[in-house]
């Protein structure tokens, strides 16, 4: 019997802001649905996104500066049709399928954040050979 290699999504999550982490939860939420295995690995400013203290800000998500007048549109849109923001739709996702999320350990290091400082979503805290190990033998995006 030939045996059925697992469909695999691994996402480098570079960008934090809300133009690019949208894309992040509806892929994640997409593949999980679609029987994939999903990994997304945050670094950098997609790092800063996952702590507390910015999924609890009262600030306006900020979007990126080429797009930035459609910023305000784009999440006006999104309430009125009561579209979850890319994080639920990433906890969601969990909720469906094989989603793990890793935080980026030397990024972490390199802005001074602590493991408690992290979205409870978040599974583990690895390095890249970690993830390029989960992500071996699948489709990898970076955004």
């Amino acid at each position: 019997m030939v045996e059925e290699k697992k469909k695999k999504l691994s996402i480098i999550v570079f960008s934090g802001t809300i133009d690019k982490l949208m894309p992040v939860g509806i892929l994640t939420s997409g593949a999980a649905a679609s029987g994939y295995e999903v990994n997304l690995f945050f670094t950098f400013w997609g790092l800063q996104a996952i702590t507390k203290r910015s999924l609890n800000s009262q600030q306006p998500p900020r979007i990126d500066k080429n797009y930035e007048q459609m910023g305000p549109v784009m999440i006006q849109k999104m309430q009125e049709m009561k579209f979850p923001m890319w994080h639920q739709l990433v906890q969601q996702a969990k909720e469906v399928g094989e989603v793990k999320v890793f935080a980026c350990s030397t990024t972490m290091e390199f802005f001074g954040i602590k493991r408690e400082d992290l979205a409870e979503f978040v599974d583990d805290v690895v390095g890249v050979a970690t993830f390029l190990d989960r992500a071996e033998g699948g489709t990898t995006l970076f955004i």
